[in-house]
């Protein structure tokens, strides 16, 4: 009788203690988080409205928030600098095409065991801004600036190196931006890439 007094105590003890440890996990993968990321941009689908040299690439940098609802779901808001796209010729003539981008998005996280690593997607809407000057050589200085909202979705992968600290790397679309210049023909909205690196810290 004793014996099984004994054993029914340590069952007890077990189950909650296991109940316990799974409580403090998932307080551990919930809560607020912020961060920071760089990589670079390509804008694709552009064709440099005619210009004899052109640079699609940039850097780019984000800043974000968000929160950590469990371990598998998120929502996140940012902040995106997409950089810039160039263009010249020799006459002196050159396009300069700046844009950035305001995003809500769903994040959907898997964790892999205890390694650490946590795959994701994400996808949202992001509100974008473009700001266009070209500089026509004996003629003058034209500028335009476009707005969009539209898709954004993305693949990455988390790493936790501690509780409250973590990087990711990840790749990221945005889609229908648009550059706009009276009197010049810029062709259609473009696509916009961006890889990145970065680090998150959460509360």
């Amino acid at each position: 009788m004793n014996k099984s007094k004994s054993a029914l105590a340590i069952l007890s003890l077990t189950a909650a203690t296991a109940f316990a440890g799974s409580a403090l996990a998932q307080a551990q993968e919930s809560g607020g988080y912020v961060g920071l990321s760089i990589g670079q941009s390509k804008v694709n689908d552009f064709d440099c409205a005619g210009f004899a040299s052109c640079d699609t690439k940039d850097t780019a940098w984000k800043i974000f928030g968000g929160y950590q609802f469990n371990r598998y779901i998120a929502a996140e808001a940012g902040y995106t600098d997409l950089g810039k796209v160039k263009a010249g010729d020799d006459a002196g003539s050159s396009l300069e095409i700046k844009t950035n981008a305001w995003e809500l998005l769903a994040v959907g996280s898997y964790p892999i065991g205890t390694s650490g690593f946590a795959p994701y997607v994400k996808a949202g809407f992001f509100r974008g801004e473009t700001k266009t000057t070209i500089n026509e050589a004996g003629v003058g200085s034209f500028s335009g600036k476009n707005t969009n909202t539209d898709l954004t979705y993305g693949i990455g992968v988390r790493y936790d190196i501690m509780r409250n600290l973590a990087v990711r790397a990840e790749w990221q679309r945005y889609n229908g931006i648009g550059a706009t210049v009276t009197g010049f023909d810029l062709g259609g909205d473009s696509k916009i890439d961006v890889i990145s690196i970065g680090a998150l810290y959460k509360f």
